[in-house]
């Protein structure tokens, strides 16, 4: 049977200062060497998650933007992307102008995710923007509005800032028969909430489902902490929550493990792949 890992990053696989322990890292590195399959699955964009997952042999296509795009890592290509239709693009721009809510706007042309803004109307963002605005793969670009920027190609609409102030865009999304939202706090400050907007055809549902196919595998585990991994636990044959999960998630898992600080994704896939039809590691 043909066994894919695949976990989420951020409060899962990923410890609290937003890395990944060299422990995990050798860890994960010796199950894949060995012949074992592992992936993540993230709200995180192809720049960010790359350079945080650098020193892990990844050697399945990843899960981007929850779900909209599939990536592969060793041929930075995108294998998968699901896109909003024009329409859709415009109504979700007008939904934040109407809320006075300034997102970021994603954008995959030629193979490049562009990110577009118009302003920021938190720090949150703007330090968001100071971070990242100068990555060479990550290219960021201006403009009067951001419905000069949605089209056919936009992926993602993201943004930052207090539950009171996202919430009112949240509920109006709801009226959108073709949108999907994650809404959820942040892991790393507690006052801070992500409100990440795409293609109702984008889930990590989806995700897991197609990488089940395109990759042949029988067997589906996977791990996640928060409420964005529910719709990943719900197509996976195995889930697993860590201790620090939301208690949507622990509720929803078979098995509740360590934190995301003990390496405890990275040891369960260790163990579970050693015992598992006699598969052995290099100890």
């Amino acid at each position: 049977m043909k066994q894919l890992y695949i976990t989420d990053l951020d409060g899962t696989f990923i410890d609290s200062n937003a890395q990944v322990s060299d422990i995990s890292s050798e860890i994960i590195n010796k199950v894949t060497h060995a012949g074992g399959f592992f992936t993540f699955a993230t709200a995180r964009t192809a720049s960010s998650a790359v350079q945080i997952m650098k020193n892990v042999n990844v050697n399945v296509p990843c899960i981007l933007m929850n779900g909209v795009s599939i990536y592969n890592i060793r041929e930075k290509k995108y294998i998968k992307n699901e896109y909003f239709s024009p329409q859709a693009a415009l109504n979700t721009v007008r939904i934040f102008e109407e809320c006075s809510v300034i997102p970021f706007l994603y954008n995959i042309e030629n193979d490049i995710l562009y990110t577009y803004y118009c302003g920021f109307n938190c720090k949150e963002m703007e330090d968001f923007f100071m971070m990242r605005g100068n990555m060479p793969d990550r290219p960021f670009r201006k403009c009067s509005r951001l419905s000069d920027a949605a089209c056919d190609r936009t992926v993602y609409f993201s943004v930052q800032g207090s539950y009171e102030n996202l919430l009112p865009v949240a509920k109006r999304l709801d009226g959108l028969t073709d949108v999907s939202y994650a809404f959820y706090r942040d892991v790393y400050n507690t006052h801070i909430w992500f409100l990440e907007v795409f293609s109702s055809k984008a889930s990590k549902s989806n995700g897991v489902k197609f990488l089940k196919e395109y990759g042949g595998f029988d067997y589906i585990t996977c791990f996640g902490d928060n409420l964005n991994d529910l719709p990943m636990f719900e197509v996976s044959d195995r889930k697993i929550a860590v201790s620090n999960a939301k208690n949507e998630v622990l509720s929803a898992a078979d098995q509740i493990i360590g934190s995301n600080n003990e390496n405890s994704v990275a040891q369960w896939i260790y163990n579970n792949y050693n015992t598992y039809e006699g598969n052995k590691t290099n100890e």
